[in-house]
């Protein structure tokens, strides 16, 4: 099996705190693969195409980070790739829980798949997907959570309508 880390998640959309995982990962691994997930109770505000373009082109200048989608269960997913090991990152200690809970599962149903948990910058620790899209929705400044190619499409699904 190589070096390869799977990063999984909705990112609806993906954030500057997604990103940073994702720099903090591909220093640390020969691969990364950004994994979006189709099947999702968060109901997302894009499609899972849409979410895939917007994570490649955030990760266009990472030569290790490559953007896939997946519907199955994600440790069917990570064998799929030969990876062994699956990034979740933890913004606070309301994160832990509902982690600590997915990664023994995960290894209940794959114990030779390894869970890490990174954090990202202290800056980044509030942002979420959740509050970037509430402030979008009510024509908040969101530049400063997102790239700019994001930002964009968050406000052509928010446009506001007279």
């Amino acid at each position: 099996m190589s070096n390869t880390a799977i990063y999984p998640g909705s990112f609806d959309p993906m954030t500057n705190g997604h990103l940073d995982v994702v720099q903090r990962a591909a220093a640390l691994f020969d691969r990364v693969i950004v994994a979006i997930a189709h099947q999702s109770e968060k109901h997302p505000l894009f499609t899972a195409k849409e979410r895939v373009e917007m994570a490649r082109e955030a990760v266009s200048g990472l030569a290790n980070v490559e953007v896939d989608d997946f519907q199955t269960l994600l440790v069917d997913y990570v064998r799929s790739k030969k990876a062994r090991v699956i990034v979740r990152g933890l913004r606070a200690v309301s994160d832990f829980e509902f982690e600590f809970q997915m990664a023994l599962m995960n290894r209940t149903l794959a114990p030779d798949v390894e869970t890490i948990f990174m954090m990202p910058k202290d800056s980044y620790s509030y942002l979420s997907s959740r509050i970037t899209k509430q402030i979008a929705a009510l024509d908040g400044d969101i530049s400063q959570f997102v790239p700019p190619h994001v930002e964009k499409a968050l406000r052509s699904k928010f446009k506001r309508r007279p």
